[in-house]
C-alpha cells in the first residue's frame, strides 16, 4: 500500500527529498559497511577504522554523512566517540536488496543493453 498517495504534494516532495538523501547516504559501499558493522551494536571510531580499513579522516567523513541524514547517532564516552544506528528499521531497507534481486536487476540490465545494441 502506498502511504504517500494521500499526502499533499508539498509533503510528498519533502518526503521524497528526504528519501533521496537517505538513499544517497546508503549509496556508498564504505557507508554500507559501516551500517553493517553497527548492526552488531554501538562502536567506537577506533573499532570502525580497522574494521573497514580506511583512514580516520575518511571514516569521520562517512560517519558525518550518515549522521546528517539521521541514520546514525554518536555520544561521547570520555575521549572516545561511540556511534550507533538510530533506527534498526534501516536494516530492512538494506536487507531488501537481496542477492536474488541484484541478480534479477543485473539480468534485466544486460537484456536491455543487448536489445539497444
Amino acid at each position: 500500500m502506498n502511504h504517500s498517495s494521500n499526502m499533499p504534494t508539498a509533503k510528498k516532495d519533502n518526503l521524497n527529498r528526504f528519501r533521496a538523501k537517505v538513499f544517497k547516504a546508503l549509496s556508498d559501499p564504505i557507508r554500507l559497511e559501516i551500517i553493517e558493522f553497527l548492526r552488531e551494536g554501538e562502536k567506537c571510531v577506533c573499532e570502525i577504522i580497522p574494521h573497514i580499513d580506511v583512514i580516520q579522516p575518511l571514516v569521520s567523513r562517512h560517519l558525518r554523512i550518515l549522521k546528517d541524514c539521521g541514520l546514525v547517532k554518536d555520544r561521547k564516552d570520555g575521549v572516545r566517540r561511540l556511534y550507533s544506528i538510530t533506527d534498526s528499521n534501516i536494516f530492512e531497507t538494506v536487507d531488501s536488496l537481496t542477492p536474488a534481486t541484484v541478480a534479477n536487476l543485473s539480468r534485466l540490465l544486460v537484456e536491455q543493453i543487448t536489445i539497444e545494441a
